[in-house]
């Protein structure tokens, strides 16, 4: 290389570092860093120039089918970035599913599910790999109204496709359907059938006395919107990572434009019985029961209280029948060892599967076990109850099934829990106690029942994609809402929702879908959005422990740094529309 050649490219290299400011930063950095002698010089010199450095970009997207809790299809996303010129692995993350299939489902329903979710779940994998990919690529990951924005238009022309699809297809069909009915032989219509004697035309057949609300139909969901919700959690989960705080304040920063001084934990809703309805015993009224420990107590030690009284649950329903201390059951004791027992059964929501006969068998179960290690229900431990009424309607004759051969109408439904609540003062919440449809007669429980007790929407709610309706909550009367992060749910909508909740005293309960995933991100979701219950099922499986440990390090982490405020239970008084009146130190124990 000629001497002029170099001459000319050392200037070009000179001039295109003093552009970039590369000399002056390079002797403040020299500067900064010689008084403090540190062992790893190149290591500070490269911390330093990273805050010159650009922002982070996402660069893929990559779909993957892979299982959650219960061994079934779900998506998993994961997110690279462009950072300091390098291809980097961020973060992933699996979603969740639900099941809208009762239990009771025949077994070509729960086939045609599974092939469902089979082939939403490729179709999810296909759209973040492919669309999603290119359409995301070069955002900042901390972008998250951006993001969430475009992804929820792409999920609207998706919709939009469909429609159309539907469409053409309808056409077609009524075009053959069209070309059947005439005759090709003569041209004319082919003869209508004719009526059955002693009926007339157009005449309903109505079943007397069933004057209830009909279902709503089950809110139809896109093949394939697994995609919009994963990815967008996935880009939360990034943007915490690249601003180098946890995915809590991430969220909270996103949803108060702030970071809070103090964050209040959700109160864990801990399931420690599944009652199947399709069990041979008589009560159907009662899904799940949940323990909901004092606001007094720290989350740590009030999961260890949860645990106690779970244990003596379980030994007490290994050794039905038998009296403490008493001899003449010793060989009968052993012998029922050998058995094996069903009691031993573990439910997709982390607890022992089981039935009663009646709600006063049940409570009574659990009031002995706190008894028997000390605590007193209604001071030591509260209950919920998830009533799942959607479940127990028949419609043939208008009313709950509430045992086997007991009927009660919306009415006497609203009557009974009035009554269960006054005897068991300790029960400070029901779930789904009735059908999203029975809306009259939610009002009438809330005013009833709202001072003492959380009336709680669950699947008696809507779907959040249609929650939001002109800035208001499109519900019945209820205390508040279990919101799932399921489908096309994105967390500008959790953002938006919870705000909307906030603003018209409703409280927000963050809760798993039956098929829940090892992905821990709902309780960071929970946190940062500040809802009041944390519903997750039981303290077995690993995807639903994984979620109460997160919680645990989230507590320790917030009160190290002096940042973890005092929940409240705080109950409103429909009636007189008062302001929210807190709940007593002390709740009176059952007579």
């Amino acid at each position: 290389m000629e001497a002029g050649e170099r001459r000319r490219l050392r200037q070009e290299a000179a001039e295109y570092y003093r552009g970039q400011r590369v000399p002056e930063r390079m002797e403040d950095a020299l500067n900064a860093l010689f008084p403090l002698h540190p062992e790893d010089l190149y290591g500070e010199l490269a911390n330093y120039f990273s805050k010159f450095s650009k922002a982070p970009v996402i660069c893929k997207l990559v779909g993957r089918k892979v299982l959650d809790g219960v061994g079934e299809p779900t998506l998993e996303v994961e997110i690279y970035c462009t950072v300091k010129n390098y291809e980097k692995r961020i973060c992933s993350t699996v979603m969740a599913t639900h099941s809208q299939i009762p239990e009771n489902a025949l077994p070509e329903t729960i086939e045609a599910d599974e092939e469902e979710r089979n082939d939403s779940v490729h179709t999810a994998v296909e759209w973040v790999s492919d669309s999603l990919n290119t359409m995301l690529r070069d955002l900042d990951p901390t972008d998250q109204c951006q993001a969430d924005k475009m992804l929820g238009e792409y999920f609207a022309n998706k919709v939009e496709e469909k429609r159309e699809i539907e469409k053409q297809e309808k056409e077609k069909k009524e075009e053959e359907e069209a070309a059947k009915v005439i005759s090709p032989a003569s041209g004319r219509s082919a003869a209508t059938p004719k009526q059955k004697k002693g009926r007339k035309p157009g005449k309903k057949v109505s079943v007397e006395g069933n004057s209830i609300p009909p279902a709503e139909p089950a809110e139809a969901v896109l093949c394939g919107s697994l995609a919009i919700g994963g990815t967008s959690l996935a880009i939360a989960k990034a943007g915490a990572t690249i601003s180098c705080v946890p995915l809590y304040l991430h969220t909270a920063l996103l949803k108060h434009k702030e970071s809070p001084k103090e964050i209040t934990l959700p109160l864990p809703m801990i399931t420690v019985l599944n009652c199947e309805k399709n069990s041979p015993t008589k009560l159907k009224l009662v899904k799940e029961v949940m323990l909901i420990p004092p606001v007094e107590l720290s989350l740590q030690q009030g999961i260890e209280r949860v645990q106690e009284i779970q244990k003596e649950m379980t030994r007490k329903m290994e050794s039905p029948g038998k009296t403490p201390g008493s001899r003449s059951d010793s060989r009968r004791g052993r012998a029922h060892k050998a058995q094996p027992s069903s009691l031993k059964r573990i439910s997709h929501l982390g607890c022992l599967i089981t039935g009663y006969d009646s709600l006063e068998q049940l409570l009574l179960q659990v009031q002995t076990a706190c008894n028997n290690i000390g605590l007193e229900l209604g001071i030591d431990m509260y209950l919920a109850i998830n009533c799942a009424a959607h479940e127990l309607m028949d419609y043939g004759k208008g009313k709950y099934e509430i045992l086997t051969g007991t009927f009660k109408s919306p009415d006497e439904m609203v009557a009974m829990y009035v009554e269960m609540i006054n005897n068991f003062p300790f029960i400070i919440a029901l779930i789904d106690p009735l059908r999203k449809e029975d809306r009259e007669q939610w009002s009438s429980i809330c005013c009833a029942l709202g001072s003492k007790c959380f009336l709680i929407a669950e699947d008696a709610a809507t779907q959040i994609s249609k929650l939001k309706t002109d800035q208001n909550i499109n519900l019945a009367m209820c205390s508040g809402v279990v919101l799932k992060y399921i489908n096309q749910t994105t967390v500008s909508d959790l953002i938006e929702l919870t705000g909307i909740l906030d603003g018209q005293r409703h409280i927000s309960i963050l809760g798993s879908p039956d098929r829940e995933s090892s992905d821990e991100s709902l309780v960071d979701l929970a946190v940062g959005l500040g809802a009041r219950f944390l519903k997750l099922g039981g303290l077995s499986r690993g995807e639903r422990v994984a979620k109460y440990n997160r919680l645990l390090a989230i507590e320790e982490e917030l009160a190290a740094n002096g940042a973890l405020r005092e929940a409240k239970l705080e109950f409103v008084d429909f009636a007189e529309e008062s302001q929210p009146g807190q709940l007593p130190d002390v709740l009176p124990a059952p007579e």
